[in-house]
């Protein structure tokens, strides 16, 4: 029986925190190893991909994003996850949390039964599992969020959907949270719980990493500001362990920050898009969770001026790190890859052998330039 293997040559190759040139990377439907040399058996039929001087590395990975393509995951249908999982490859995004919104209870459960029927087909990018936004959030900062319906944390509305929720933000200052971060710690222990849309003081902040809070979402975003006096909760994440993800769009957050808080949380730092519908796609009116988005100039933004979501795309965010902040290359991509893998405990994220085949190439500007999905090309650039 014939091994089929493929074989990336000619590579830059983002390995063990360092990039490595003048090996060869062979997979099968698992990462088989970076190699000085091919040998092969009779056994052996291999592909051979010329990656030309490009950069390789383990597929990028989007812990937050609601849609993409036109499509949003409260569409609830197995046709918008397709959509979503589809065009993703192009930036280069290889596995995803399919985000969720603040919206009727209704809504919800029907938008996390649809991603618990569809998770497991293969489309495009894979659908790690679900990133709860909402609704256990605090009403004074609920972003694009429809404060209407917020609620406290109780766990009968994703009792039964546990297998598949992997993230959840919520806000720990609000009524009833302790005993449900609490709860969720103990019973659910690879579950990441993350403060977001939360107007917590730093004391409560540090509070509640001791409950089992142990990330920030889209830090600074969605939460009170970090002041000298009163800094909150982006003063806690400062001064602890945990790790953060930012929106580094340039809208969202400035140069000028992006750059502080990668000096300050370093190897803690996740990229995030927080793309909604319109990602991918072109200027003109969409929706977020029901409400009316105009997007235009790279801005996605409700009726009354509020930020709602991004259309940002994972390659353009690591485009703006590195022009911005002090990172290297190798720390830039491992905010996408490494970093988040571990989060999620997956084996993925690195080129490591029997790791999954999650792999994307791309140039110096990080255009994509092929994107391999579970072995599979699931996007070439067509002038490569």
């Amino acid at each position: 029986m014939k091994r089929n293997i493929t074989a990336i040559i000619n590579a830059k190759f983002i390995y063990e925190d360092k990039i490595v040139e003048d090996k060869i990377l062979l997979f099968k439907s698992k990462i088989i190893g970076i190699v000085d040399d091919i040998i092969l058996t009779d056994s052996d039929d291999i592909k051979i991909i010329d990656a030309k001087g490009a950069y390789v590395s383990a597929g990028f990975i989007d812990l937050h994003i609601h849609g993409s393509g036109g499509a949003d995951v409260m569409d609830a249908t197995p046709e918008a996850l397709e959509t979503i999982a589809t065009i993703l490859p192009s930036t280069g995004t290889t596995s995803f949390l399919a985000t969720t919104m603040t919206m009727s209870p209704e809504s919800i459960d029907k938008a996390l039964r649809n991603i618990q029927n569809t998770i497991s087909s293969q489309m495009g990018a894979n659908i790690l599992g679900v990133h709860l936004e909402g609704p256990f959030l605090n009403v004074s900062k609920h972003g694009a969020q429809d404060k209407a319906y917020i609620q406290q944390p109780h766990f009968a509305l994703i009792e039964n959907y546990m297998d598949i929720i992997k993230m959840i933000t919520l806000a720990p200052e609000v009524q009833g949270s302790e005993n449900f971060i609490k709860m969720l710690s103990k019973n659910y222990p690879s579950l990441i719980l993350s403060i977001g849309h939360s107007n917590a003081s730093y004391k409560e902040a540090i509070q509640s990493f001791k409950w089992g809070i142990s990330h920030a979402t889209h830090l600074f975003n969605a939460m009170n500001p970090y002041h000298h006096r009163e800094p909150g909760i982006v003063g806690a994440v400062f001064d602890s362990d945990i790790t953060c993800d930012v929106i580094a769009d340039l809208v969202h957050t400035h140069g000028s920050i992006l750059a502080l808080v990668q000096k300050i949380k370093k190897d803690k730092l996740i990229f995030i898009t927080d793309a909604m519908r319109a990602g991918c796609m072109k200027c003109g009116t969409y929706d977020l969770g029901g409400r009316k988005v105009e997007v235009s100039e790279g801005k996605a933004i409700l009726e009354d001026g509020t930020l709602a979501g991004s259309v940002l795309q994972m390659n353009d965010a690591l485009k703006n790190m590195l022009k911005y902040t002090t990172m290297t290359l190798v720390e830039v991509v491992n905010a996408v890859t490494k970093v988040p893998a571990q989060k999620l405990g997956l084996n993925k994220g690195e080129l490591k052998k029997g790791y999954d085949s999650d792999i994307v190439i791309f140039d110096e500007n990080f255009n994509i330039i092929k994107t391999i999905i579970n072995a599979e090309v699931k996007y070439q650039c067509l002038d490569f």
